[in-house]
């Protein structure tokens, strides 16, 4: 029997691409989009994308049961991969939306990057929008056939600091140093858009779907 794959479903990920780019890379795997929390815990690997609010990523999360549902996943060793607010939510807190307390599998803090400013004294844009270099900050499966300083796509204006530096799998630098790729055990974690990152993107999410943590 293959392998399923969950992408969790709450309203809130860029579902059709990340399950497109899923099914491109699969090599029999079934690729899942769903919001069934008990089909998430009965998944062999799980994606947790998301772009928007925090605030409102989690009450869904929280109101469908799928807050406890990817609690239970990750208790239960299987591979996660969360991505852009996915990162975001497995966080303790974010400062968005005037303060959110997040699902608390890193002790992170997300924080807004305010006004930065570039090597010449200009002013930097936020969201930070846009191609940058992730610096790897270990070696990892995931990071398996991607050069260092590899480019991928980044759309935020949140980032994750505060963890320890054990937990940093990637750095990325835009006015500050944030970690643009976060892992604990079964968990990988990336601020960035895999699915929209070209071949190092593609190339993340098939190791994801080989990972055995």
């Amino acid at each position: 029997m293959s392998e399923v794959v969950a992408v969790i479903d709450y309203g809130m990920g860029n579902l059709h691409s990340a399950g497109k780019a899923l099914e491109k890379v699969a090599n029999g795997q079934q690729i899942l989009i769903t919001g069934d929390p008990d089909a998430i815990r009965a998944a062999d690997r799980v994606v947790f994308p998301g772009v928007g609010a925090i605030r409102d990523c989690i009450a869904v999360l929280k109101e469908t049961g799928l807050d406890q549902a990817i609690r239970d996943v990750i208790a239960a060793g299987k591979p996660v991969l969360g991505i852009c607010v996915g990162m975001q939510a497995l966080m303790a807190h974010s400062e968005e939306n005037n303060g959110v307390d997040c699902l608390g599998i890193f002790d992170g803090e997300v924080t807004f990057f305010g006004e930065m400013l570039d090597e010449t004294g200009g002013k930097l844009k936020v969201p930070h929008m846009g191609w940058n270099q992730v610096q790897q900050g270990m070696a990892h499966p995931m990071w398996a056939g991607i050069a260092d300083n590899a480019r991928f796509y980044f759309v935020h204006s949140y980032c994750v600091t505060g963890l320890a530096d054990e937990e940093v799998a990637g750095y990325c630098d835009y006015g500050r140093r944030f970690a643009a790729a976060a892992t604990r055990n079964n968990v990988f974690a990336v601020q960035f858009h895999p699915e929209k990152s070209a071949d190092a993107g593609l190339t993340l999410l098939e190791n994801f779907l080989r990972w055995r943590p």
